[in-house]
């Protein structure tokens, strides 16, 4: 039995130290070929013509334009750890790694602020690893280059917010008919919870779903203590 025991756990520390060497030969892999998608995407055109695209974009909403209550839905719901990270965030990766491999699926993406705005500036919605690795490389260039709060406003002033609107602007206009600086709190919250999926939280698809998105947004902000628990009921049923 002993000597059964032993074969199985000699087989076994085989098998196991072969896998870590495949996943280290698939990550170096991955690595390079995103560098060179990044390199590719940068030698077309650079980051900094990319930035000036977005910046030139009528009715561009700078930083001290956005409300503050929308700045924090925002970020408690897309990437609460933004202002300390330096544009990837280990703790959400390997979080979404590990829900990938338990539903074999690559839905979770981990992505910080800073590597959406990368994707959308330079790569395809495709999901794929190199993508992925060459939006990493991308994000730390941003970093570099910007500060927080350019990176804030460049992505909100970039982002599909549904039905035809790109950017907070275009979105708080369509949606209420306000500037982003008039936006009331239960309409920043909504604008922060609808680019999570357009196509289902807009609501010119579903008020009731754009409803429940509200509430989850305001369920992430005081989870990170950004607002009171009776606040938040507060917001979520607006006086008609």
């Amino acid at each position: 039995m002993k000597r059964i025991v032993h074969h199985i756990s000699k087989w076994l520390s085989r098998l196991i130290a072969a896998l870590l060497l495949l996943l280290l030969l698939a990550g170096n892999y991955y690595c390079f070929r995103g560098y060179q998608m990044y390199r590719d995407a940068v030698e077309e055109k650079s980051l900094e013509e990319r930035v000036e695209e977005i910046r030139n974009m009528e009715n561009f909403t700078v930083y001290s334009d956005l409300p503050e209550f929308y700045r924090k839905a925002v970020l408690s719901v897309e990437d609460h750890r933004f202002e300390s990270h330096r544009g990837i965030d280990l703790l959400a990766i390997a979080r979404a790694a590990w829900t990938d491999i338990r539903t074999l699926s690559f839905r979770e993406g981990g992505s910080t602020i800073t590597q959406q705005l990368a994707k959308n500036m330079l790569f395809t919605q495709e999901k794929r690893m190199e993508r992925k690795a060459a939006e990493i490389f991308a994000a730390l260039e941003l970093e570099k280059r910007y500060t927080k709060e350019e990176i804030f406003e460049l992505y909100v002033n970039s982002i599909y917010f549904g039905s035809g609107y790109y950017g907070i602007y275009q979105a708080a206009m369509g949606y209420f008919g306000k500037t982003p600086p008039e936006l009331k709190e239960y309409e920043c919250v909504l604008l922060a919870g609808v680019p999570g999926a357009p196509s289902v939280y807009s609501p010119d698809v579903s008020r009731e779903l754009a409803t429940k998105r509200v509430a989850q947004v305001l369920d992430s902000m005081v989870e990170h203590k950004l607002l009171t628990r009776a606040r938040a009921d507060e917001i979520v049923s607006p006086a008609p």
